[in-house]
């Protein structure tokens, strides 16, 4: 089986919204009410949410990694949006980086969060930011690898629930 990484483009909004419901499913359905996790799902994981991210004029870039022509993980960063004093207009985010049940463990996900680094990093050093959930320690580990070190927390709202998301930063390197 060959995987490969690519940019994604607009044509694959629809392609994007399936793979994000269904990862954001099996790494956190269980975490959610049917309703809560329905209600985040229409918001975040739509056709029409990625399309938004994928526009030409969108500050964002997702990578898409693909496995035999099937879509089987991802990867969104741009300006970071968290939550936190320090954060700096010219800081990036690591937005979001899934990968479908079964395909974790295999270098992809770190072919990912590599494409989306170098995209961060074209113009230069500047800080960097990711958030994942408090007790994902398998992500937490992963980030580590790659130098980024807690520095706070914050509520994730998922419909009426509230999760406890770490923030992680990477400060500039030279």
């Amino acid at each position: 089986m060959t995987s490969s990484i690519r940019r994604a483009a607009p044509a694959d909004a629809a392609v994007l919204a399936e793979l994000g419901a269904t990862t954001f499913i099996e790494t956190f359905g269980h975490l959610y009410t049917p309703e809560d996790l329905h209600t985040f799902l229409d918001e975040s994981h739509t056709e029409a949410a990625y399309a938004k991210v994928l526009a030409a004029d969108s500050p964002y870039a997702l990578w898409l990694a693909e496995r035999d022509g099937f879509a089987i993980g991802y990867a969104q960063a741009g300006p970071c949006g968290l939550p936190h004093a320090d954060v700096r207009p010219e800081d990036g985010e690591i937005k979001r980086l899934y990968l479908r049940a079964g395909t974790q463990n295999g270098g992809v996900g770190r072919a990912l969060m590599d494409a989306a680094m170098a995209w961060l990093l074209a113009a230069g050093p500047r800080t960097l930011w990711l958030s994942v959930w408090s007790e994902n320690f398998g992500a937490q580990r992963f980030y580590a690898r790659y130098g980024f070190e807690f520095v706070s927390e914050y509520e994730f709202i998922v419909g009426a629930q509230r999760d406890r998301e770490f923030m992680y930063r990477r400060p500039a390197q030279t």
